[in-house]
């Protein structure tokens, strides 16, 4: 067990890892009770050895951390890596590069959708994580051996499973395939959690343009709020409580009290008051300018196609040993399905190759599906003319 808390040992440590072509990551955080995130531990470990930083340790500098991760010598691994990096942009504004996602890495390689840390380790180490402390409160202190060496096995074991799906990616000539996923992880646009944008979360729940532009003020209102006092959303106002909101549109205090979901007594304060003026500002904005409430439907007509591709997007994927929602998603269907000159990734590099050039002659009658030996298979027609 190796725990480090001082900032001196950080930077020896940090100064060692920059050494090795790769470094494993991980961290421990609660954000229950926070908007932002609260980093408790913070674990790394390179081929030679591996550590766990008490990243609430007082006086403790993480620059020797930040600096390896901007360093562009060193791969940064990670398992899911979304929520780490966030913790990394939130505290230093910089995302680690380059990156390697092993959960990204294992969809390429064929093991699902999504597939968990445990499951990696179990499939390719051989060996079955202990769980016991995965859901212990890691801001307490001091941290147990058990914590630490949970912790510090998150690391330990993501360095053969990178080396595995590495070599795997390289041998398959898949390595590129990854270039989509990791650059959305290591865009800034990722992680900047906008106001202005908090509606597109409940977007789906508006009706009308006036609905959709209350909804839009008053969610931005609320994650302004959330993020200024540092608490979870739900502790400002829940989504169902927006809605309605958004549905009701009141204009004064009496009639945003009336509100069934509405906290009693909230209407009358500070909070209350900047509601109803989020209100008004929804209710004079220009409803031309608002963005569409709702992908338009499908014609009726689509739905067999759409039923059809997705069945051959199964085909694919297994034949191919690749998670579908690497290769397409449902919306990406839906738009093939509507026009084969649709915008989408999947009609574009490695995914037309493997999918969508399919997914054209499907649409065109010139790729048949059908079973054998109870598995699906394609049947591609063929001019046989003689001349």
């Amino acid at each position: 067990m190796t725990l480090i808390a001082d900032s001196r040992e950080l930077a020896d440590i940090c100064s060692r890892l920059a050494r090795h072509p790769f470094v494993t990551v991980d961290t421990e955080f609660l954000r229950e009770t926070t908007f932002w995130p609260k980093v408790c531990v913070i674990q790394l470990a390179s081929p030679d050895e591996a550590v766990a930083v008490d990243a609430l340790a007082e006086g403790l500098d993480l620059g020797p951390f930040f600096a390896l991760m901007a360093d562009k010598n060193v791969v940064k691994v990670f398992h899911a890596a979304r929520q780490d990096i966030e913790i990394i942009w939130n505290l230093a504004k910089m995302i680690p590069e380059p990156l390697f996602d092993t959960q990204v890495a294992a969809m390429v390689c064929g093991y699902g959708d999504q597939v968990s840390y445990g499951d990696l380790v179990q499939q390719i180490c051989r060996v079955a994580l202990d769980k016991s402390s995965r859901f212990t409160d890691w801001s307490k202190r001091p941290l147990s051996d058990a914590q630490v060496d949970y912790a510090i096995a998150d690391v330990t074991y993501l360095r053969d499973i990178y080396l595995f799906l590495k070599a795997r990616l390289e041998k398959s000539g898949r390595i590129d395939w990854l270039a989509d996923e990791m650059s959305t992880l290591t865009s800034v646009a990722t992680y900047e959690q906008k106001p202005e944008n908090a509606w597109e979360r409940l977007k789906g729940r508006a009706r009308k343009p006036r609905d959709l532009a209350v909804l839009m003020e008053v969610a931005a209102w609320r994650e302004h709020e959330a993020q200024t006092r540092d608490v979870p959303r739900s502790r400002v106002l829940k989504d169902d409580v927006l809605v309605e909101i958004a549905l009701a549109a009141p204009r004064d205090a009496a009639a945003l009290g009336n509100l069934r979901a509405f906290p009693r007594g909230m209407e009358k304060s500070r909070a209350g008051e900047q509601i109803l003026v989020a209100i008004e500002r929804g209710l004079a904005r220009d409803p031309k300018t608002l963005p569409r409430l709702e992908r338009e439907r499908r014609p009726q007509r689509d739905s067999a196609t759409v039923e059809l591709l997705k069945v051959l997007l199964r085909q694919v994927a297994e034949k191919h040993g690749v998670a579908a929602k690497m290769v397409a998603t449902v919306d990406d269907l839906e738009a093939i399905a509507a026009s084969d000159e649709a915008e989408v990734p999947a009609l574009t590099g490695w995914r037309r190759n493997l999918f969508g050039e399919k997914a054209l002659l499907l649409k065109r009658g010139r790729l048949a599906l059908t079973v054998e030996k109870s598995k699906v298979v394609t049947l591609e027609w063929r001019d046989t003319t003689v001349e």
